[in-house]
């Protein structure tokens, strides 16, 4: 966490902070002028400064070193009334410095009461988070504020990680602990943590923290702390429940709001894209390859759409990991580490798993599945755009869910706007300034010996071959492609999303008919795909399907790491019972054909070929459709011998459970629903219930038909 404490990085020392100061005040922290935008700071604007505010000496000083002068609007209304001693509501969006806003003034009234009483062995303050994430940075935040205050210790607990630190830390006495609501209950019923002298309680994030489900868990730390303390609530949102836990728990409450007019910062491009669902990959990875991003954010809903997603994106060539709530917190911490470090670019996590996440790479957050409430969309693009950074945030749309857009532009007071799915042309524009950027970089950083060596070689081939130099340069470069084509092939995403039936089976991918329309033929009287392969593609058929327990991520998988075909060249997949259908491109090598053709999935080999149809029984067993009619039934021959179950049908004579049926008559004659059975009489004449019965309805009227055919 050393990074947090860097003065010269403004964005990961109390991030809320430095963003407020910079998002609604135009003020830069005095920072190192290689922050980019110091030189455009204006000088000396009106308001008070952290000096004005009334802060201990101590906790002042080490808001200094940290380089801030002036606090944000929501730290200047309520940094005031917390050093009076007042309850506080703070109503403000991610990124505007809430934790200072907190942080800052229970330090200091700490500060006070130590010179008085001194130094206090239990919890003094209690700061209640909804996420690991979110507390270790909150925790963070306290350390750097509490820099010049002796004997001041700050403990992190929370669910993930080992009791005995913690323990440990709590009989230490620990006099500022932030934790998850999970784990603070463990420790009240375990003994260990002991509120009874609480001076100061926050709950950080509280609308995420009840939207989570700790609602009861936080009526219990409410109860088992003392009436005298002073509590700070702060959300970006106000729900009824977080009314109901105002009226009930605080004490007259001052109410704070901040930036009423929209609650998302204005440093963050909002935009949406109406997309179907089984063009989201596509339409992601179009915009990835023609937008230049540094870190990125993709939201799903599922913990089992993360994995998915970010298998996906891996065969496609980026850098991605998943990251979900069921996850160790070791790998949870070094997941962050590598995003922060580049050695991830790509994040694909639920609303739970990202919530506290403050990553100054993160320029691009990408809702791939649209939020279910605003305020989760809030939290969602609050992960960019922070300490006064500008961030993009786009949201993938299915015209069923324009409703929900709805929703977040009345919310958050703030027009999203459209945006068009970037052209295969761009993206291969894209590719080839990027592959000569590539070139430009190994020139810059190789050394001379290197390249004359190489040159040597390709000079001796153009001599000996008699070849041009830009035709070995050309197949250096193919070489350097791995066999993978550099240029997209082209791909139609209708414009608008589009209703098809892929949509109706709730997004998922290929849908349970793969998304083939009822009724439509390939002429041998199979349905084939849906719609045509797009230009220079061809349908495939593979020999694996429902039966084999096959999803369209493991056909994209084995395709792309056993053939070498980048995710952008797998279309459309159509799962059937023991086989499936694949759009590819028409052009397969040879060499492509036959490793696809070997490739396996769970064991069976793929068996990938160009689709002609549904072949005939007699093409796929080598027999004709007579010698095929066994099984329960007899030899089939003829038709009046079709044994099995029945007996020998010649004639009248059909068999089976049933008696002879030569003294049955016509059917005419049989009764039962059809005709009038007056000649039978009515059950009650026939030993079954008593009572009569009446004719069906209309089988007067079948009669008057003639017999059934």
């Amino acid at each position: 966490m050393s990074d947090i404490l860097d003065p010269q990085t403004t964005a990961e020392v109390a991030p809320e902070l430095a963003g407020a100061e910079l998002e609604a005040t135009g003020t830069v922290p005095q920072v190192d002028a290689a922050e980019p935008a110091a030189p455009e700071a204006p000088a000396e604007p009106a308001g008070p400064t952290f000096l004005d505010l009334g802060l201990d000496a101590r906790v002042l000083a080490a808001v200094e070193d940290l380089g801030y002068t002036r606090p944000s609007p929501i730290q200047e209304a309520t940094i005031p009334l917390l050093l009076d001693g007042r309850d506080v509501v703070g109503l403000a969006q991610t990124g505007t410095g809430k934790t200072g806003a907190f942080a800052l003034p229970a330090l200091s009234r700490l500060a006070e009461t130590t010179d008085v009483t001194g130094r206090a062995d239990t919890p003094q303050v209690l700061a209640l988070a909804p996420t690991r994430e979110l507390a270790l940075q909150v925790a963070d935040a306290f350390d750097s504020y509490a820099k010049h205050l002796d004997d001041v210790s700050v403990l992190a607990v929370y669910g993930g990680s080992p009791y005995g630190p913690q323990l440990a830390g709590l009989r230490r006495g620990a006099q500022v602990v932030v934790g998850t609501p999970g784990r603070v209950i463990d420790h009240l019923e375990r003994g260990s943590l002991d509120l009874s002298d609480l001076q100061t309680l926050v709950l950080d994030e509280a609308d995420e923290m009840l939207r989570m489900g700790f609602a009861e868990e936080v009526d219990r730390i409410l109860a088992s702390t003392p009436d005298t303390k002073q509590t700070a609530l702060f959300s970006a949102t106000m729900p009824p429940a977080i009314r109901r836990i105002s009226a009930q728990y605080l004490n007259s409450p001052e109410e704070v709001a901040v930036s009423r007019q929209s609650t998302t910062s204005a440093t963050i491009r909002q935009r949406y894209l109406q997309v179907g669902h089984q063009y989201k990959l596509e339409a992601m990875t179009r915009i990835l390859e023609t937008e230049d991003h540094e870190g990125v954010i993709a939201f799903v809903r599922t913990r089992a759409g993360t994995e998915e997603l970010a298998q996906k994106l891996t065969r496609a060539g980026f850098k991605a990991v998943a990251i979900s709530g069921d996850i160790a917190q070791k790998q949870r911490e070094k997941t962050v580490e590598d995003l922060k470090a580049g050695r991830v670019d790509i994040l694909v996590a639920t609303d739970v798993a990202a919530r506290g996440l403050d990553v100054e790479r993160i320029s691009l957050v990408v809702n791939y599945d649209i939020p279910q409430d605003a305020e989760s969309y809030v939290h969602r693009i609050g992960r960019t755009g922070r300490a006064g950074r500008q961030g993009d945030a786009v949201l993938f749309m299915t015209p069923r869910e324009r409703f929900l857009l709805k929703q977040i532009e009345r919310t958050t007071r703030q027009q999203v706007e459209e945006m068009a799915v970037p052209s295969v042309a761009d993206v291969n524009a894209a590719r080839k300034r990027r592959f000569a950027d590539g070139i430009t970089r190994t020139l810059e950083r190789a050394s001379e010996e290197e390249l004359a060596v190489f040159g040597e070689i390709v000079a001796a081939y153009v001599d000996e071959h008699e070849v041009e130099p830009a035709r070995v340069a050309a197949a250096l470069g193919m070489m350097a492609q791995g066999g993978r084509p550099l240029l997209a092939r082209e791909q139609e995403i209708p414009s608008g999303g589009g209703r098809g039936r892929k949509d109706r089976d709730g997004g998922r991918e290929g849908g349970r008919d793969g998304g083939r329309e009822r009724g439509a033929s390939d002429g041998r009287g199979s349905r084939g795909p849906a719609r045509e392969p797009a230009a220079g593609n061809a349908t495939y058929w593979i020999a694996v399907g429902h039966q084999d327990r096959v999803r369209p991520g493991n056909i994209v998988g084995a395709l792309a790491n056993e053939v070498g075909l980048p995710a952008s060249a797998i279309g459309a997949i159509d799962l059937r019972g023991n086989h499936s259908l694949v759009e590819l491109p028409a052009d397969l090598t040879s060499a492509q054909l036959e490793a696809a053709a070997n490739a396996e999935i769970n064991g069976r080999r793929l068996g990938l070929r160009k689709d002609t149809g549904r072949p005939t029984r007699a093409e796929r067993d080598g027999e004709d459709r007579g010698e095929r009619r066994g099984g329960f039934c007899k030899d089939r021959g003829e038709r009046g011998e079709r044994g099995g179950f029945r007996g020998d049908r010649d004639g009248g004579q059909r068999g089976g459970y049933r008696k002879d049926r030569d003294d049955r008559g016509s059917r005419e004659d049989r009764g039962g629903f059809r005709k009038d059975r007056d000649d039978r009489g009515f059950r009650g004449d026939r030993g079954g219930r008593p009572g009569g019965r009446k004719p069906r309805w209309g089988a007067q009227e079948r009669s008057d038909r003639g017999a059934r055919r």
